[in-house]
């Protein structure tokens, strides 16, 4: 590790390497599901389906400590409009990262070819309501969005758990910068999320965030007045969050 710091209530953890970083947040990650089951039979997780998330769910799957059948793990958001097969779904994403390599008790995924999405949401979070999220493993995205709550939809109060949301252009844009989509216009334009308070409700929330395209959203992260022009801001007022950065995304601090 290179420095610790906190920001207002956000611990900040910045490691050399994505590597390094990933395998810390997994480290932290499993040490909590321990704790975490001395007083619970099972326990819930969301997982965010990001190209960010790789060193950490690569490092999750080779710990042998982990009883995942102790697990039901959730998914975050996804996208409304793409093909069931197609590579860039979250749910595909997480299948082939996660999912197939790990035991898990239940594995629950957003269903975003439900006839009515709307009806979908409300399933979803009938789901969170009964199985309530104790650990999330989430990112932040370029424009500083949590899950898929880009700036003109993000509430930090909302009432819902889960909800249709319309992407912004800069949101969409990181997908194309990712390589996951060739341009702007095979991004979906629309998506199921999970909301900022369905998310950091749980008592354990990782956000691991490596990479120079996510030094801008890093700093604004730390910098800015908390608001939901910058969704990630509201971090700083969430103690359950560790934020895990490399050299990288940690430049500009």
């Amino acid at each position: 590790m290179i420095k610790q710091f906190l920001q207002d209530d956000l611990l900040v953890k910045v490691f050399a390497t994505r590597d390094e970083m990933g395998g810390a947040a997994a480290f932290y990650i499993a040490e909590n599901i321990s704790t975490l089951l001395l007083e619970k039979q099972e326990i819930n997780m969301v997982f965010a389906a990001a190209l960010s998330q790789n060193e950490l769910y690569g490092h999750l799957i080779l710990d042998k400590s982990v009883p995942w059948h102790k697990i039901n793990a959730f998914h975050m958001d996804e996208y409304i409009g793409l093909p069931a097969d197609a590579p860039q779904a979250f749910s595909n994403y997480l299948i082939k990262k996660l999912f197939d390599h790990c035991p898990f008790k239940t594995i629950n995924l957003i269903n975003p070819y439900a006839e009515n999405p709307a009806d979908e949401c409300e399933r979803y979070e009938a789901l969170l309501e009964k199985f309530p999220p104790d650990i999330v493993c989430m990112g932040i995205g370029e424009n500083g969005h949590i899950a898929f709550n880009d700036p003109p939809v993000a509430d930090f109060h909302d009432k819902k758990l889960v909800k249709i949301v319309e992407l912004e252009n800069a949101c969409r844009q990181q997908q194309v910068n990712d390589g996951a989509f060739s341009d702007l216009e095979n991004v979906p334009a629309y998506a199921i999320t999970l909301t900022i308070p369905a998310l950091l409700n749980a008592a354990v929330i990782s956000c691991v965030v490596p990479g120079p395209t996510k030094a801008k959203a890093v700093y604004n992260t730390i910098n800015n007045a908390i608001s939901t022009d910058c969704p990630a801001t509201i971090l700083r007022r969430t103690p359950t969050v560790v934020l895990f950065l490399d050299a990288e995304s940690a430049a500009r601090l």
